[in-house]
């Protein structure tokens, strides 16, 4: 190789390399983990970053306490406690799965700032019944 051709090959790895670092420094604050209830009662400290929490809300639970709505979600035979700034989305309700994301503060209680409403996939019609359901 010519001198000018390794000069250049340095320069685009150096540069390639200067992207990366970028790219990957970027996403690190980004990425959030999936855990259950039960994850984070095996091990609290998989909830020591911010993480997303997923379980069903326990009917029942759902209160509401200064500007912050308060309940418990469960899966796997574990609950937890979580405490939701701001007001859900309208399709909130006990019962429904739901995902939020936050941190889990050193009281135990799941400090949410998002909340997300699992639904199936399957569309129906207000007043349409089931696939395999009598009308």
């Amino acid at each position: 190789m010519t001198r000018p051709n390794r000069a250049g090959l340095a320069l685009a790895t150096v540069l390639l390399a200067g992207t990366g670092l970028l790219v990957q420094a970027g996403l690190r604050d980004t990425l959030s983990y999936y855990r259950t209830p039960a994850e984070l009662a095996a091990d609290p400290d998989a909830g020591a970053g911010r993480t997303r929490l997923s379980g069903v809300v326990v009917p029942g639970s759902i209160r509401h306490d200064r500007g912050q709505t308060v309940f418990r979600l469960a899966a796997d035979g574990h609950e937890i406690t979580v405490r939701q700034q701001g007001v859900p989305p309208e399709t909130f309700r006990a019962g429904q799965d739901a995902v939020v994301e936050g941190v889990l503060g050193p009281d135990g209680v799941f400090r949410s700032d998002q909340v997300l409403v699992r639904h199936d996939n399957e569309y129906r019609p207000a007043g349409a019944t089931s696939p395999g359901t009598a009308r």
